[in-house]
């Protein structure tokens, strides 16, 4: 080889290594500028469309101007049917964000939001199963104080007559029927599927939660409009009712990601508003206090157990919401 060849040969080398340098320092400079943009032009979507969805909720509870209060028939009816429209739009909303967002999945709006046949039955039971378990100490205490105990228990739950006096009794109607199915599919079953695509499943489990704790702060309204309480206790009130709507939408949050579906939540949220706050003081007053603190702590213990087994996404077919995970690969 002349060195006139060796030369030129070189020169091309160098030519062919300045265009790999040129294009390995553009490359990362300008793709990762562009992903960054969008994921934050898709995130303040999402955050405006849960914002929207919970002021739209909690709104539609205030377009009736009356002075009933909160548990009359009457404002019940109307606010029930108020939250049913909402929920019924939330889907609308969902798919909305995904046209804004730029968001394309191989599965439907409903898909996403939970509401879908594959995997139904074991969706429906075993988070159901799971949260009787961590009230095992509540069933226990209310059992003991039947006179009949165990089986009175059981009666009372499948007598056919008391649950036809339940269905026809408004508070019991938007306790354990409206207020689940509505708040479920809005604050979990519409606001996820925004979350996730945004911060991934993990983040998005405590972040909704929020938004649904939040929305619970509207109760201070009715208590100062009816002067119940001084405004210190209402605050107080509204602070750990935040707290415990909060945890517990976490762990709806939770059931929804690893089921992929929202009648676990739904079926969930109803059993815990029949059962209200556990009366832990209750129970360290009982005579039969050492047993109920016993079914107390085992029914804490069990539910740790129990919690990522009988949520395995194995059970449960195919996730639609991991779809929109990032990366989506991820596995909820």
């Amino acid at each position: 080889m002349t060195n006139q060849s060796a030369v030129a040969h070189l020169w091309n080398l160098l030519k062919i290594g300045k265009q790999v340098l040129c294009s390995v320092l553009r490359g990362p400079e300008r793709g990762p500028i562009m992903q960054v943009e969008h994921t934050h032009t898709r995130c303040w979507v999402c955050v405006l469309s849960c914002l929207l969805l919970a002021c739209q909720y909690v709104g539609s509870l205030y377009i009736w101007r009356s002075s009933l209060p909160r548990d009359h028939p009457r404002m019940i009816k109307r606010r029930c049917a108020s939250v049913l429209l909402v929920s019924a739009l939330s889907p609308a909303m969902v798919k909305a964000w995904m046209h804004w967002a730029d968001v394309r999945v191989d599965a439907s709006v409903w898909e996403l939001m939970g509401v879908r046949l594959d995997g139904l039955v074991p969706a429906a039971i075993l988070p159901l199963l799971l949260t009787m378990v961590l009230y095992l100490g509540p069933l226990v205490h209310s059992a003991i104080d039947n006179p009949e105990g165990f089986t009175g228990e059981l009666q009372s739950a499948l007598d056919v007559q008391s649950w036809r006096v339940c269905v026809g009794d408004a508070v019991w109607l938007r306790n354990l029927v409206v207020a689940p199915v509505t708040e479920e599919l809005v604050f979990r079953g519409a606001m996820l599927p925004m979350l996730v695509s945004c911060t991934g499943p993990t983040a998005a489990i405590f972040i909704a939660p929020l938004f649904f704790g939040v929305a619970h702060f509207h109760h201070i309204i009715e208590q100062r409009r009816l002067h119940k309480d001084s405004m210190s206790a209402i605050l107080l009130v509204s602070v750990v009712q935040f707290l415990y709507t909060t945890v517990f939408g976490a762990f709806t949050a939770f059931i929804f990601m690893r089921t992929g579906h929202v009648a676990g939540p739904v079926l969930c949220h109803s059993f815990c508003n029949s059962q209200s706050f556990p009366d832990i003081s209750s129970a360290l007053q009982h005579p039969q206090r050492s047993a109920l603190l016993f079914s107390y702590l085992m029914g804490v213990l069990l539910f740790l157990v129990l919690l990522f087994p009988l949520t395995d996404p194995f059970l449960y077919d195919s996730i639609p919401i991991c779809s929109l995970a990032v990366p989506p690969a991820y596995v909820c």
